[in-house]
């Protein structure tokens, strides 16, 4: 059988929220850019947002391939992903490149997680367009620079990327009641609640030391 006969709902819900998390972040990095105190920095953002919308056309045509419309495949992420950007506005460069650090490693975390539950072809696609580490590179390089010449900046930062978390978990919460599917996968895909929780633990481990490598506290 091949994978345009029969998709699985549960990978038409994984690649439809990754779909419109890159359109989101396209938006959402493009806006930042004008956070940049320069030229420079302004324009590696913009490259950012270029990659984005290049892997929303990625994950759109493997949709349409699999035979899903999708659009209808990203509406149902539509409600939770917008709120979360609305409530994690970012008020400056710092907070725009933490932002940007924190919650898409959390993302990448997950989605790489859950691309093990896959078969090859979408599971490939999904590690491929994850964010490029020299990205996530240039924005552990500003934070640290910025801590270093102010390190009263931790705090702030600490704060908010804690408050990035907390929305996102809400967010995430919420989106797990609503997309019976994809929770199935993830549950079966562990093996079992002790898989999840260990699933969750990798989760929580990852994101801590991706936060003590820039100075930041958990």
């Amino acid at each position: 059988m091949s994978d345009v006969s029969e998709p699985s709902p549960a990978v038409v819900e994984l690649l439809g929220m990754i779909a419109y998390a890159e359109l989101l972040a396209f938006d959402r990095m493009a806006a930042d850019a004008r956070l940049a105190p320069d030229l420079r920095r302004r324009a590696v953002l913009c490259e950012m947002a270029a990659v984005e919308i290049i892997n929303y056309r990625r994950l759109v045509g493997r949709l349409s391939e699999l035979g899903a419309d999708p659009e209808e495949a990203m509406t149902p992420y539509v409600a939770a992903l917008q709120e979360y950007h609305e409530l994690t506005e970012p008020k400056d460069w710092l907070e725009a490149l933490t932002k940007a650090y924190v919650w898409d490693g959390i993302a990448d975390d997950f989605f790489r997680e859950v691309a093990t539950f896959l078969a090859q072809v979408d599971r490939d696609l999904v590690l491929e367009v994850l964010h490029d580490s020299q990205y996530e590179d240039f924005a552990a390089t500003e934070i640290r620079a910025a801590i270093a010449a102010d390190p009263k900046v931790a705090n702030r930062l600490s704060m908010w990327a804690r408050r990035l978390v907390g929305e996102g978990l809400t967010q995430a919460q919420r989106m797990a009641g609503e997309r019976i599917a994809l929770t199935i996968l993830i549950v079966e895909g562990s093996g079992d609640q002790a898989g999840v929780q260990a699933l969750l633990k990798r989760l929580t481990a990852a994101h801590t030391a991706r936060m003590a490598a820039v100075g930041l506290n958990n």
